[in-house]
């Protein structure tokens, strides 16, 4: 790149400083995914004449997840048009999702270095943990969720340390002890929450790591990994963590669920709320239904005795895929999909490149699909603006950074 812009040093420390912040805010303020949002749009305007060009010279590699994006989109204006009881509110996450793509067009002007992601996460998580810490052993909070809840607090926790064991390949020797306090800040700052559908994302980002075994290369790499295992196994016996409590309410929930016992336990809610939804799907398989008439046919089953009263009380359903079914139907769900598949073949192209420049960030894309997808199986993790914005411009991010060290490459 030879435009001075792109490379000046007022720049140079704005891309780098949006880059670090945007993991380091999430869990500790309100407002930081909406801030970095904006700046990298503006950043993206600023630097077109760089950025353009360059997407257009990756759009090949990258179309696949610009499509999957731009489906959920186009689907949401179709639905939009066709249902008179559409809202307007129902299109701004895609809209917004999509327009992270001004986040890897900044990336590609300015090709900022990777290590201000991999700080970023390490300080987001060790902030995160500290703040989540003291809410659960300071405060006394049972089930504590920072400033928003606990699950999705402990998701995104999870899921910042995990892209730290990926950045792991970044840092050479002994160095590498710091993306490892990242990734413990992370699994302590998740296991503070209570949150379980956590570990499923553990167990699927742990056989991911042992096919890419090079990560955990060398004695210091493999002694925080034990260190880790160690501390997620021995929460069970430590009865301060409540993990034991959380585990052993949930046989007891779903014993009793499936005993014709008391439904209303944390696991009986779930499995009422999917029955219940999947009652609604038989009546719209295509293309879903709107909020408003969701909420009617809830009621209509409660009236008839078909769902308990308290599915009522909830906002979703506490899967993805059934949420996706509900609102979008079979058309939803294969365009929902394509945002998680798309972008975790993409990342799978490039961690299988003969050079390992790319690795790293790909590795960490990889976890970040792969977390949030296991994170819905039994969590509408896509509910919110904030995790929703986090997949998205974290995905876009790594996206740029895989491409920008292709071109690095001799």
């Amino acid at each position: 790149m030879n435009n001075t812009l792109a490379k000046s040093p007022a720049s140079t420390v704005l891309v780098h400083s949006l880059i670090f912040l945007l993991p380091f805010l999430v869990l500790i303020t309100n407002f930081g995914v909406g801030l970095c949002s904006f700046a990298f749009l503006l950043a993206a305007i600023v630097h077109r004449r760089e950025g353009w060009p360059a997407l257009l010279r990756h759009l090949t590699e990258i179309r696949g997840v610009l499509i999957a994006f731009g489906a959920v989109l186009l689907l949401g204006l179709v639905v939009l048009a066709l249902r008179d009881d559409a809202r307007l509110r129902d299109v701004e996450k895609p809209i917004r999702m999509f327009a992270a793509v001004t986040v890897t067009l900044t990336v590609l002007a300015c090709r900022p270095s990777r290590k201000a992601l991999w700080w970023g996460l390490i300080a987001g998580t060790c902030a995160g943990c500290v703040f989540i810490v003291y809410q659960r052993w300071g405060m006394g909070i049972d089930r504590p969720g920072g400033l928003i809840n606990s699950i999705t607090f402990g998701d995104i926790m999870l899921c910042m340390g995990l892209m730290c064991l990926a950045g792991m390949l970044d840092f050479s020797g002994r160095a590498a002890i710091w993306p490892g306090i990242g990734a413990l800040a992370g699994l302590i700052g998740s296991i503070a929450t209570g949150t379980r559908g956590g570990w499923i994302a553990v167990l699927l980002s742990s056989l991911l790591l042992l096919r890419h075994g090079h990560v955990l290369r060398g004695r210091l790499r493999k002694g925080l990994a034990l260190l880790g295992l160690a501390l997620l196994v021995s929460t069970y016996f430590v009865p301060q963590t409540g993990a034991r409590d959380r585990i052993d309410q949930g046989i007891s929930d779903v014993r009793q669920y499936l005993g014709g016992g008391e439904t209303y336990t944390n696991v009986g809610i779930r499995f009422e709320l999917w029955r219940a939804a999947a009652k609604v799907i038989r009546h719209h398989p295509l293309l879903g239904a709107s909020g408003p008439t969701v909420r009617a046919e809830m009621e209509q089953l409660v009236a008839d005795g078909q769902a308990h009263p308290y599915v009522l009380e909830f906002e979703h359903f506490h899967n993805d895929i059934l949420q996706a079914l509900v609102f979008g139907g079979v058309i939803g769900l294969i365009a929902w999909s394509l945002t998680l598949l798309l972008p975790f073949l993409f990342f799978l192209k490039q961690m299988r490149k003969e050079k390992c420049a790319r690795n790293a960030p790909a590795l960490a894309g990889m976890l970040l699909v792969l977390s949030y997808f296991s994170f819905g199986l039994t969590e509408v993790i896509f509910w919110s603006v904030l995790s929703n914005m986090f997949y998205a411009m974290m995905l876009f991010l790594l996206a740029g950074l895989c491409l920008n060290a292709k071109e690095e490459q001799p």
